[in-house]
C-alpha cells in the first residue's frame, strides 16, 4: 500500500538518515508487539530520535504504521502492477518482472522477514490498514495478474471464472511460499536465500514454474476429448478338425 502523504520537508541526508532509522525502528517494534501495544516513545527511542520526528516525518502513530507496509519493501504494489501489465511484454517477460520485483525484498532477509511478521500480525490483530493493505497491495495485484492471465489464454478479463483465479492464486503462491517459509528454508537448506545472487536464481526459477502452471492450465482448457475410435470385434477363424 503507499505510503502516506506527508508535508514537503528538506531532503538533506541527514533527515533521510534520521527518517530510515525511525522507518525500521518502527517495522520491528509494530512486527514484535503490533500497533497497539506499540508507543511512539518506544519507537523514538529505539531510532534514537525525538517524539517530535515521528510527527515531522510520518505526521503521526498511524501514518508511520503505513509508511512500515511499503517502504521497507522498496516500492508500492502500482508500481509493479504498471511493469508487468504493459501490454507489449509476452508472458514469460510480464512473469519475469513480477517474480523478480515479488521477491527482491528477501535480498534484505532481516527486513522481509519483519514485514513478514508485520502482515501476519495485521492479519491477526486487524486495524484499520488491513482494508487499505487487502484493496490496494493484495487485490489490486491479483486482479492484475488475472488480467495477464486471461490474455495470454485468450479469455476476456470479465469472464474470468474461478479456475483462473486459481491460477492466479497459484502463480503468487510461489513467490509468497518464500517469505512464509523463509526461516525454515534458512534451517533446511541454507545456500538457498544466501545471497542476492541465489534470489534471483529463484526468481528465474519461479517464472519457469509459473510458465508450467500456466501451460497447464491452457492444455486443460484447450483439451477437447476425443471420442476413442471403436474397434470391430476380430472374427475367429473356426479351427478344422481336418488337416488339409
Amino acid at each position: 500500500m503507499p505510503a502516506p502523504t506527508l508535508p514537503p520537508h528538506p531532503t538533506r541526508a541527514d533527515g533521510v538518515e534520521a527518517r530510515a532509522r525511525i522507518l525500521h525502528a518502527a517495522l520491528a517494534l509494530f512486527a514484535e508487539k503490533g500497533f497497539a501495544k506499540t508507543s511512539t516513545r518506544e519507537i523514538a527511542q529505539a531510532a534514537g530520535a525525538n517524539i517530535a520526528a515521528i510527527s515531522y516525518y510520518f505526521g503521526d502513530k498511524a501514518g508511520l504504521y503505513a509508511a512500515t507496509f511499503t517502504e521497507p519493501m522498496g516500492s508500492d504494489a502500482g508500481e509493479l502492477i504498471a511493469q508487468f501489465t504493459a501490454p507489449d511484454l509476452s508472458l514469460e517477460q510480464a512473469l519475469r518482472i513480477f517474480m523478480t520485483g515479488y521477491v527482491a525484498p528477501l535480498k534484505d532477509s532481516e527486513t522481509a522477514r519483519q514485514c513478514m511478521r508485520l502482515h501476519m500480525r495485521e492479519l491477526i490483530e486487524p486495524t484499520s490498514q488491513w482494508k487499505m493493505e487487502l484493496e490496494r497491495d493484495l487485490k489490486a495485484p491479483h486482479e492484475a495478474l488475472v488480467g495477464l492471465l486471461c490474455r495470454h489464454l485468450g479469455m476476456p478479463a470479465n469472464k474470468a471464472d474461478d479456475d483462473m483465479h486459481r491460477l492466479a492464486f497459484s502463480v503468487t503462491g510461489l513467490a509468497i511460499q518464500l517469505f512464509v517459509m523463509q526461516d525454515v528454508i534458512g534451517e533446511i537448506r541454507p545456500p538457498l536465500l544466501r545471497s542476492p545472487s541465489h534470489i534471483d536464481t529463484w526468481a528465474e526459477r519461479l517464472v519457469q514454474y509459473a510458465l508450467a502452471l500456466v501451460a497447464s492450465e491452457a492444455r486443460r482448457r484447450g483439451a477437447i476429448p476425443s471420442p476413442q475410435p471403436r474397434r470391430e470385434p476380430v472374427a475367429r477363424k473356426k479351427k478344422t478338425d481336418k488337416i488339409l
